[in-house]
């Protein structure tokens, strides 16, 4: 048995039968975790945030005020959902067409950031630690520990896990780059980064 607290849910929420909450886990006011939601541990959920059915969020995952999970999304450990970011679960809505078998999955890898008032198209994958500027508008995959930002998304540099922006990007394949504010290496590989020594 796990030695954290039972899940906290504030008197003005909704957790519908059939949410599954882990320990640890707090949910502020006027959320509503629907049947079927998977909330991990020692996530925090802000005020007005909905998850939807059939939605996975890992652990540690925080979750900021006015943001929806809709169906179709996974969020996987320590991900960071800014305030009022948006996700999308279908490409071209119509009201009075029904489009609820066109759900598309949205993967949020481990340890990625989601900024502010971001928008997150429907069908994309958001690779570990990476980081996505606020207001930025993604419409295609996002590399681990990439920084996109703008409308739409576009790549300006690379991250660390502790989320400090790495040296440019235009350093010779091969080369270190490294975080002035942890002393993290990595190493440019096929056009991506990676951690020296593994993740």
């Amino acid at each position: 048995m796990s030695d954290l607290p039972p899940p906290f849910v504030h008197e003005s929420s909704y957790v519908d039968e059939g949410a599954v909450i882990g320990r640890g886990t707090r949910i502020w006011h006027f959320c509503h975790i629907m049947p079927g939601a998977v909330i991990g541990e020692r996530c925090n959920l802000g005020q007005n945030v909905v998850v939807m059915p059939g939605t996975r969020i890992g652990n540690n995952v925080k979750i900021q005020n006015n943001v929806s999970i809709y169906e179709g999304v996974e969020l996987e450990d320590d991900v960071f959902c800014g305030p009022s970011m948006v996700f999308t679960n279908v490409v071209n809505p119509r009201s009075h067409v029904s489009r609820r078998h066109e759900y598309r999955r949205t993967l949020v890898r481990r340890g990625a950031t989601i900024g502010a008032n971001a928008t997150i198209v429907c069908g994309v994958t958001l690779g570990q630690y990476c980081f996505v500027g606020a207001g930025a508008v993604v419409t295609r995959d996002v590399k681990p520990y990439a920084l996109v930002v703008g409308v739409p998304a576009r790549q300006i540099g690379w991250v660390c896990q502790c989320g400090e922006r790495l040296q440019d990007a235009g350093a010779t394949a091969g080369s270190a780059l490294v975080c002035g504010a942890c002393g993290g290496r990595y190493r440019k590989k096929n056009g991506e980064i990676e951690p020296e020594g593994g993740a």
